[in-house]
């Protein structure tokens, strides 16, 4: 029968699920597959999902900072979701980090495929890896942290690589956006806060503090004609940064919730700082200078990319940050910058939504 008319049902968590999976649903689509795609409110998601060009249904919302509302907005979404998803009737479910999905996909015997490259995330992971038919890791996180959070060893699916080089590896640069965000390359910085009301982040930080406001202000005074994008997370984030940055802001600090273009952005800046590591992954893996402030230790895709030399380091004091900030913004531009050679590097790696389709449309096969 083949796998044309078979039916897939994608879930859409966060922003970098959206991203990750432009190339998986292009690639199903052009096997006649039926997709239902559903989304969550959180972040920037529905605006990557339009951006994208996407036809998917808005279903929930993020739980914010209390542990109350998480588990409320769990139960009203998986309500919400399970009268679309039984009238759909999908064979396959795949998601990255899906709650409400892995456990509908569980209780209505959908076999399933998720990708996890984040156990440090053992609130979700817990919840999620017992349920999932089978798991997508890369082999740089130890087997062994998926397994002490319930999943078992024929679950997982180990690939050479992070899920950054998913979208990566068909990348090519669109000098358009410079004239799109009125920038030269080379000479404006991209800097994104933590996700600080992330349940892994509820005892670190509050939910609108970011360390942007105790670093940034020594980045401007000596590089004043840099432009600088602050992406933040929430509208708290964004009334924080704006009270404790309020002395420094000038018409080259642009504090935003969104950026379009994001991956071209981070192609021609000068430097990215983030406080999360999906951004600083995929500049480093385009050969920017990147700079990553988690209060945590270093994931092992970090390490990953710093032991095969791209341009990533871990700096958790907002002193140090600006230093080494300063140092790197000092420093004149390598002449191999802007080249395309970044795509030679990525390709010596596996793409994971390669993976991903290989595997499902092989088990969509053996369905009658």
């Amino acid at each position: 029968m083949g796998i044309s008319g078979k039916k897939i049902w994608i879930d859409i968590e966060e922003p970098k699920t959206g991203i990750m999976f432009k190339s998986l649903i292009r690639m199903f689509k052009q096997s006649n597959i039926n997709l239902l795609i559903t989304a969550r409110d959180y972040d920037s998601t529905f605006q990557i999902m339009d951006d994208l060009g996407v036809n998917y249904i808005k279903v929930g919302k993020h739980g914010g900072e209390k542990l109350e509302d998480k588990l409320k907005t769990y139960i009203d979404r998986l309500n919400d979701l399970m009268p679309i998803v039984t009238e759909f009737n999908p064979n396959y479910f795949v998601t990255f980090s899906s709650v409400e999905g892995a456990r509908l996909a569980y209780g209505l015997k959908i076999p399933s495929f998720g990708y996890n490259d984040e156990p440090r995330n053992e609130p979700v992971c817990k919840l999620i890896l017992p349920l999932l038919d089978n798991i997508l890791t890369p082999d740089c996180v130890p087997e062994d942290w998926y397994l002490k959070l319930g999943a078992i060893p024929k679950q997982l699916i180990r690939y050479n690589g992070i899920d950054e080089i998913a979208w990566l590896s068909e990348y090519t640069p669109n000098p358009k956006v410079l004239d799109k965000f009125d920038v030269e390359k080379g000479n404006y910085v991209i800097i994104r806060s933590e996700p600080s009301f992330a349940s892994y982040f509820i005892e670190t930080l509050k939910p609108e503090e970011t360390l942007i406001t105790q670093f940034l202000p020594s980045i401007c005074k000596n590089f004043p004609n840099q432009k600088y994008f602050v992406l933040v997370r929430t509208e708290k984030q964004e009334k924080y940064v704006k009270k404790n940055l309020k002395s420094a802001l000038n018409e080259n600090i642009e504090i935003t919730r969104y950026l379009s273009d994001i991956v071209d952005l981070c192609y021609y800046s000068s430097l990215i700082i983030s406080g999360g590591g999906t951004i600083v992954r995929e500049s480093s893996l385009l050969g920017a200078p990147s700079i990553e402030f988690f209060p945590g230790e270093s994931a092992p895709q970090e390490k990953f990319l710093i032991d095969h030399g791209f341009p990533l380091e871990h700096i958790r004091e907002p002193k140090a940050i600006a230093e080494r900030a300063i140092e790197i913004l000092s420093a004149s531009i390598d002449s191999q910058r802007f080249s395309l050679s970044f795509k030679e590097k990525i390709d010596q790696f596996e793409n994971p939504n390669k993976i991903c389709y290989d595997f499902v449309t092989k088990q969509l096969n053996k369905i009658k």
